[in-house]
């Protein structure tokens, strides 16, 4: 399994942070993945699901909801329906990059999210709850001590698994105004319910609402004895396997690009050139890349550009190096960082430019910072090691580049 951390616009102003899990091999479709209420992308049931999916072959984007997490945005100022927006803003954000996902699933209050915005959502084919409410009404349970203080001042501070949240009453009317049930009947997509009989937070009873107000096809799988957040060992996995084979049923093949260039094989290395502007992927071994420029010349900044991944490779291979080294020496190196930069300098200014040079070059200027308990000699040395790292010898020797043109 393959994944990388991402960022997208929630179309109010707030950058929300996101993680995509993929296959090692081509997606077999998207899906969506909603979080519990306060809760956040990395946790335990919401990994777990993930990665079930992912090894079934679907390609997966979980995310934290506004002010969640390691999202921008403050919890006070947004609600439910904030929530089914920060939905869409991600359905969008995969499409865009990827496929629009056919799957959704939501755990919890993320549950009635997905049940709430897959009716905006025209590309999904299939919706998953697990340990879901039937009306998101049902967190007032959780805020009942601070229930007087909102009604009467208009905000509170409430605690909710270990952490503190200003919860206010637009917050709370916003849940009252959700018409859930009409949402469910007018699903018109294959819905699984996943429920626990014991979950002491979400009582069972929301299942059996939740699956009365549906239309076929509809399905229901008990997780036994599973806690609401799945905590015990397994009980995640198996949530996911069944979602994954359950939503197969019901869920298109992707559609292959028959110009797709063949997967890298072993450490090659395949691009995937844009049709418009920068934006271009790369297959590294099979780890997924992304180039681009910065807006201000016509990209959209969605990542590094080539010198920056030119530089990337360079102080990954310093660092590693630098690694290498200690542990053979078993010198005390905590880890070795690697500040790069490039430039187009005169080649008078640059360091270790020969005499005879003139005009412009491209200058690195590569910065360590090592970090341990080590001795002067020990700094030196390593510092020498910098300069040996096979991609270092690379870039200061004569490199032959041959290119071909492939035949179609």
């Amino acid at each position: 399994m393959r994944n990388r951390a991402l960022h997208f616009d929630n179309g109010r102003g707030h950058r929300l942070a996101a993680r995509l899990d993929l296959p090692d091999a081509r997606p077999r479709g998207f899906a969506l993945l909603a979080h519990c209420f306060t809760c956040s992308k990395n946790l335990h049931a919401t990994t777990q699901v993930s990665r079930a999916l992912a090894e079934a072959g679907y390609g997966v984007l979980r995310f934290d909801f506004t002010g969640l997490g390691a999202s921008e945005g403050e919890l006070a100022n947004s609600d439910f329906s904030g929530n089914v927006e920060d939905l869409v803003a991600a359905a969008r954000f995969l499409e865009a990059e990827h496929q629009a996902p056919q799957l959704l699933v939501g755990h919890s209050l993320g549950g009635a999210a997905v049940l709430r915005a897959a009716g905006r959502l025209p590309a999904v084919r299939a919706v998953a709850t697990i340990g879901a409410p039937a009306h998101p009404l049902h967190v007032e349970r959780l805020l009942r001590s601070a229930r007087e203080e909102i009604e009467s001042s208009g905000r509170a501070e409430v605690e909710l698994a270990g952490r503190r949240f200003t919860i206010t009453r637009g917050f709370l009317d916003d849940l009252q105004e959700q018409p859930m049930r009409d949402a469910i009947a007018g699903l018109r997509r294959a819905l699984l319910v996943l429920h626990a009989p014991r979950d002491s937070v979400v009582g069972i009873d929301n299942a059996a609402a939740i699956f009365e107000a549906a239309k076929h096809p509809k399905s229901f799988v008990s997780l036994d004895r599973a806690d609401h957040l799945l905590t015990a060992h397994g009980d995640a996995d198996f949530a996911g396997s069944v979602i994954a084979t359950w939503a197969a049923r019901y869920l298109e093949p992707l559609t292959t690009d028959p110009d797709a260039p063949e997967p890298a094989v072993g450490e090659e290395v395949v691009v995937r050139g844009p049709e418009q502007g920068f934006r271009t992927e790369v297959d590294a071994g099979g780890h997924a890349l992304v180039a681009d420029e910065p807006r201000e010349v016509g990209g959209t900044a969605t990542g590094s550009g080539p010198y920056g991944l030119l530089l990337a490779g360079l102080g990954a291979c310093t660092a590693m190096t630098l690694r290498m080294y200690a542990d053979r020496k078993q010198w005390p190196l905590r880890r070795a960082d690697v500040r790069l930069r490039h430039a187009k300098v005169h080649a008078r200014d640059c360091e270790g430019a020969g005499a005879n040079q003139t005009g412009m070059l491209d200058c690195i200027e590569r910065t360590v910072v090592l970090r341990g308990e080590l001795d002067d000699a020990q700094r030196a040395r390593l510092l020498e090691i910098a300069d040996k790292c096979p991609v270092h010898r690379t870039l200061r020797s004569e490199i032959s580049i041959k290119t071909t043109l492939a035949e179609r």
